[in-house]
């Protein structure tokens, strides 16, 4: 049950907080509780931590903000004042803060989730709490990113109306797209000037969209959120070493633990490309120009069930040694 306080705006807007730092202050040792065993000195990346005189010590350089070093001790011993365990605490389930060693899972397992996740284009019209996204949000920044930056960040649509005006934004962008993609003479200069870009998308998706667009004028069906309650857009800082990769890593994670919930899920991959060409449709999210979308996922309980996971296209590996 939810607490009875003022609830926050329908669209919650959270960032990370170790990417709120450029540079994260270094950790420190509780030398009381040191037992000088120097795994912490072991794992540290930027070679920060030393051991003197059997204690491990601070030296300078700049941190991470990792935690691995506190994740490694088995005293207690270190604090990293970046990170904090709160988003380790979910609201709707309890997780084992225990590290699981390498090879200690059921791989199997691990196989048939992934493969069970399904893209779910058919929702109830059940609700999801605020709760269980936040704890989705929670789970995908357990994701690795580039230099350990974090810099996502997450924006909620908790409601179904949220997704439409969302919804009518982006289909505003492609009607004005699919206008100038009708003109042949458009398609035909641009790509002599060596910007083919209107003409592929005329080829390839303009009757979909069209089509997706007079469906929803005539009866409201929903082609691109499939009717979906519910939202998350992820989005990540531009200063960020890899803000794609990061982003969408974070994603994943989301993706599989929505369906461990019982929840389906689906990219939006036309919503993105809306929202990378016309940035207004960004600033209606409140999300700021620093911040760039890589990722909308529709979120709902799911109105579909499978026999067995779907096979893949086949697929490319190589070996590059000799």
């Amino acid at each position: 049950m939810e607490p009875t306080v003022k609830p926050p705006p329908k669209k919650i807007h959270i960032t990370s907080s170790v990417a709120a730092a450029a540079r994260p202050a270094p950790p420190r040792i509780h030398a009381d509780r040191c037992v000088g065993c120097g795994l912490c000195v072991a794992v540290c990346p930027k070679d920060i931590l030393v051991l003197v005189d059997g204690q491990a010590v601070v030296r300078e350089g700049e941190s991470m903000g990792c935690d691995h070093c506190g994740a490694a001790c088995p005293a207690d011993a270190v604090e990293v004042p970046a990170v904090t365990s709160d988003l380790f605490a979910f609201k709707t389930f309890r997780a084992d803060r225990r590290w699981l060693p390498h090879g200690r899972f059921d791989l199997p397992a691990l196989v048939s989730l992934m493969g069970s996740r399904r893209s779910c284009r058919n929702f109830l019209s059940r609700p999801v709490e605020r709760a269980i996204l936040t704890d989705l949000v929670q789970v995908g920044v357990t994701a690795p990113s580039g230099t350990n930056c974090q810099p996502w960040t997450f924006t909620l649509l908790p409601h179904r109306d949220d997704l439409e005006r969302l919804g009518r934004r982006v289909g505003d962008f492609f009607r004005r797209t699919n206008r100038m993609a009708e003109k042949a003479w458009l398609r035909r200069g641009l790509r002599l000037l060596g910007r083919p870009e209107l003409d592929t998308y005329y080829r390839q998706y303009h009757a979909t969209v069209k089509r997706g667009l007079e469906a929803y004028a005539a009866g409201g069906r929903d082609l691109l959120f499939h009717g979906a309650p519910a939202g998350i857009v992820v989005a990540a800082k531009s200063d960020a070493s890899c803000p794609a990769e990061d982003a969408l890593l974070a994603t994943g994670n989301i993706l599989l633990a929505a369906h461990a919930m019982g929840l389906g899920s689906c990219l939006i991959g036309y919503a993105i490309e809306a929202m990378r060409r016309d940035r207004r449709i960004v600033r209606s999210l409140g999300i700021p120009d620093h911040e760039t979308p890589y990722a909308v996922i529709s979120l709902g309980w799911p109105d579909e069930t499978y026999q067995r996971v779907a096979w893949r296209k086949p697929v490319t590996i190589r070996y590059a040694d000799r």
